[in-house]
């Protein structure tokens, strides 16, 4: 017997069958899931100090539960004094037992800590049915001691679904416990 996250087993149990009744699906195949979540932090400060990156793989590392990898980027800025080549970010990439965890973590434990929270915006959806967060905080997740925290900074979490429009992916996302706010 093998490990099943919560939130898949509730997916499966009753997440498809309540996407099936509202959006009358033929088959089940047809039914949007979660793909992956990408996580991914900007260090924009890594330009002058090279330990940020360190820090920064660190945490996410300790907040998703899998190695973070740096970014680097793709040219010059003379501007902001970057380089091509450069580590300028932080990234991971979530799918399958690690994105449930991820997710029923986030919506269960994180989201809550959040000072004055009322429901997340709406309004993050790309058109092809995926969705961007902004986190402003890194210290709402409860894994990381804020005695240890260098630089507080936030981080973007992608959700990408399977979904074809935008009111499909919010269904799912909706089921799935990411709480919106009401109009």
């Amino acid at each position: 017997m093998s490990y099943v996250p919560r939130l898949k087993e509730e997916y499966k149990s009753r997440v498809i069958k309540a996407l099936t009744e509202e959006f009358g699906y033929s088959n089940i195949m047809q039914v949007p899931k979660l793909q992956k979540i990408v996580v991914n932090k900007g260090v924009g400060a890594a330009i002058a100090d090279k330990k940020l990156i360190e820090y920064a793989i660190d945490e996410l590392s300790t907040i998703t539960g899998q190695k973070a990898v740096s970014t680097i980027s793709k040219k010059d800025v003379a501007n902001f004094k970057l380089r091509k080549g450069m580590p300028i970010g932080v990234k991971v990439t979530l799918r399958g037992v690690k994105m449930y965890e991820f997710l029923d973590r986030l919506v269960t434990a994180s989201l809550p800590r959040v000072r004055d929270f009322n429901g997340i915006k709406a309004n993050g959806f790309d058109g092809r049915g995926n969705y961007n967060l902004g986190i402003t905080e890194q210290i709402i997740y409860p894994e990381i001691n804020i005695d240890q925290v260098k630089k507080i900074s936030g981080m973007d979490i992608t959700f990408v679904t399977s979904a074809n429009t935008d009111k499909e992916a919010k269904s799912l996302l909706t089921e799935l416990g990411l709480p919106f706010k009401k109009n």
